[in-house]
């Protein structure tokens, strides 16, 4: 290279040809390229490098500002939730209580409408406040912390249905069966209430039947496992299936079925936590299956 350089010095160029001389400056270019290329792409590779470097950091830092947001965020909510659990419920307890009383010690005032009129009060007072505890138990549901672990699927349906239907008479009325179910992986608490929620709605909306069915079953498939819940109940129009899992999304009359609307809002937020998956198949008068799905876990 050093050789070249002199050679192609200004004062050499009357040395050669031009054909000789253009030939030596390709060569001389062309060593140059070889020699620089691969300090070139090293120092290309320590830029990115760094950029990447200050990327992280200017994420890491977007991250921690994020979560003490968040954990803000949800520190208010605490408070929300308290301030409704303690400031609303405790004046409907009251409304509640004075109703009841003067129903009882003016009784002899009051007519059946009077009387009507109060426990109409007490009802609605008694469902707000129904209201306000299951849209606090919504909330949470997002925060919990969940504990994992094997959950006997079998044993938990049966469980949930012996709470659901704590009389002997009522259960005798039904006829209830659960499959072998496989072996769940999640939270064991709140897979329970997955199946209370799902059992007591097949038990509400069956007992208007004579004979009430309820069947449980379970299977694996494509590294899901499925359980069904069926009931020869009232059933749904398949066009508002997508309103069942709304919080306060009702397709019966308050009238005809209690219940506030929450249930299969929080069956639903229970099982996405658990990266499963809920949906209802129905027909008015024929019955519906509520079927839900959680991933196998391996090993």
């Amino acid at each position: 290279m050093r050789t070249l350089g002199v050679l192609l010095k200004p004062a050499a160029t009357n040395l050669f040809s031009p054909e000789t001389f253009y030939t030596l400056s390709f060569l001389t270019t062309s060593c140059l390229v070889a020699l620089w290329t691969p300090a070139f792409i090293l120092m290309l590779n320590q830029q990115a490098e760094d950029e990447v470097r200050r990327l992280n950091v200017e994420l890491e830092e977007r991250v921690l500002s994020r979560t003490a947001e968040l954990t803000e965020v949800n520190r208010e909510l605490e408070a929300f939730s308290y301030a409704i659990s303690h400031e609303l419920r405790t004046p409907l307890r009251a409304i509640d209580g004075h109703s009841a009383m003067i129903a009882r010690d003016f009784a002899g005032l009051l007519d059946d409408e009077g009387r009507r009129h109060f426990g109409q009060v007490r009802w609605n007072a008694q469902r707000m406040g129904q209201l306000i505890d299951d849209l606090l138990a919504f909330s949470r549901t997002g925060r919990a912390n969940l504990t994992f672990g094997a959950v006997e699927m079998t044993a938990a349906a049966n469980a949930a249905f012996a709470r659901v239907v704590p009389d002997s008479a009522s259960i005798s009325r039904i006829s209830f069966s659960v499959g072998d179910l496989p072996v769940a992986t999640g939270d064991p608490e709140l897979l329970s209430r997955v199946w209370e929620n799902l059992l007591s709605n097949a038990v509400k909306f069956s007992a208007g039947r004579e004979k009430p069915e309820i069947h449980v079953e379970g299977s694996v498939e494509g590294g899901e496992a499925t359980y069904c819940v069926r009931d020869n109940g009232v059933g749904f129009d398949m066009k508002y299936v997508d309103k069942l899992f709304g919080v306060f999304h009702r397709l019966h009359g308050q009238h005809e079925f209690e219940g506030t609307g929450v249930g299969l809002a929080l069956v639903r937020r229970f099982l996405l936590r658990h990266g499963g998956r809920v949906w209802a198949e129905g027909e008015l008068g024929r019955g519906a299956t509520f079927s839900f799905s959680l991933p196998v876990k391996k090993g």
